[in-house]
């Protein structure tokens, strides 16, 4: 198993190590951590906005940003 680094800047953020399957997908990773619609965040890995079928590597920076903050107009 490979870990990667999840930084999750929804509310009050938090970074955490996390370990991943063999062959997950950034697709796959957000399904199982983020609540709510792709296309409703900025989702980025190593700064870099990738594909959805993005295999993640050992040592990954994975970042997700919503796009609109909550009670913003």
């Amino acid at each position: 198993m490979s870990k990667i680094l999840f930084v999750n800047n929804d509310g009050a953020g938090f970074a955490e190590t996390l370990e991943l399957a063999e062959g997950e997908t950034i697709g796959e990773l957000f399904g199982r951590m983020v609540c709510g619609s792709a296309g409703d965040y900025r989702i980025k890995v190593n700064g870099q906005i990738v594909p959805r079928d993005y295999s993640l590597q050992a040592g990954d920076k994975v970042s997700v940003t919503p796009t609109k903050i909550e009670g913003a107009r």
